[in-house]
């Protein structure tokens, strides 16, 4: 991994509106680069459309494209110009009638596609068998890139430590994490700096601002965490880009402002004997008011 400056932009999008919001995306992402210096930027979840589409599935289906598409060429046309490597989350129609992925897209800095992640947690009332309208991702991504190895989860992939764990395993330095997250501050303030300091990564947490489609306000608060769960930068409730500068050997300390040397390591120091049971099927001992089942 390379010092670079990296760049979380936090929008409001115009629902169901892609034209708009790609013309949108271009503008801050070129803010993004020529204030910041950012050579990596990363938007929210959904970002072409907002999160809950407020249509029939058949008619958020025919709004969308495939990826590649226009949304990516026009993005990554912009990528070249301006040399910065973009996260692009969309959501992306299959070739099979009525199937959406909710995805996110890597573009190099020569406007290039080098890894498309699916997301693999869809939250319970987005996932088709939950009477919303996507289907769940089945791949961990991980993209070697000359800034250094990105690996992407979207939203509630956050919740489970599992993926970010298995994106560590597989040489992740950075997890990015655009999402459209309602619950709440403490939940997501909690679980972006418990990714990063379970698995020894930076977090680049990019929540969505404003309504989509069905009047779901969104409350921002984007954040850049550290490797040892430093905040290094955190966004408002409104539009703006945070941004920070991501050091390549940020296990010095064992925590910011500490002259402790770091001596342990959360991947090697794994006692893997004592988690044979992980992939068994569970669930837990207290009953949700509502259970909606994860259809694989």
């Amino acid at each position: 991994m390379k010092e670079f400056i990296a760049a979380a932009v936090q929008i409001a999008v115009k629902p169901n509106d892609i034209k708009y919001n790609l013309e949108k995306v271009g503008f801050w992402l070129e803010t993004a680069v020529k204030e910041h210096d950012a050579e990596l930027v990363v938007f929210p979840e959904s970002i072409t459309t907002g999160f809950a589409p407020g249509i029939p599935l058949e008619e958020f289906y025919d709004l969308l494209n495939f990826i590649p598409g226009p949304e990516t060429d026009q993005i990554g046309a912009i990528a070249r110009k301006l040399k910065v490597h973009v996260v692009l989350p969309l959501y992306e129609k299959r070739k099979e009638k009525n199937v959406i992925m909710n995805s996110s897209v890597l573009i190099n800095d020569e406007g290039e596609i080098t890894g498309v992640y699916r997301k693999t947690h869809p939250f319970p009332t987005e996932r088709i068998g939950g009477g919303g309208w996507t289907t769940p991702g089945k791949e961990a991504v991980v993209v070697d890139t000359k800034l250094g190895k990105i690996g992407m989860i979207i939203c509630y992939d956050g919740d489970f430590p599992e993926l970010s764990r298995v994106l560590a395993i597989q040489g992740a330095e950075i997890i990015t994490r655009p999402s459209a997250l309602l619950r709440s501050f403490e939940i997501w303030d909690m679980t972006n700096k418990a990714r990063a300091y379970d698995n020894h990564v930076y977090v680049i947490a990019v929540n969505s601002v404003g309504a989509d489609a069905e009047d779901n306000y969104y409350f921002g608060s984007s954040m850049i965490i550290n490797p040892i769960a430093q905040k290094l930068a955190q966004a408002r409730g409104t539009e703006e880009i945070i941004s920070a500068k991501l050091d390549p050997d940020p296990l010095k300390h064992v925590t910011y402002g500490s002259s402790s040397p770091m001596i342990f390591d959360h991947l090697q120091d794994r006692n893997i004997e004592v988690y044979k049971d992980i992939l068994k099927k569970a669930k837990s001992p207290f009953e949700p008011a509502k259970r909606i089942p994860y259809n694989h």
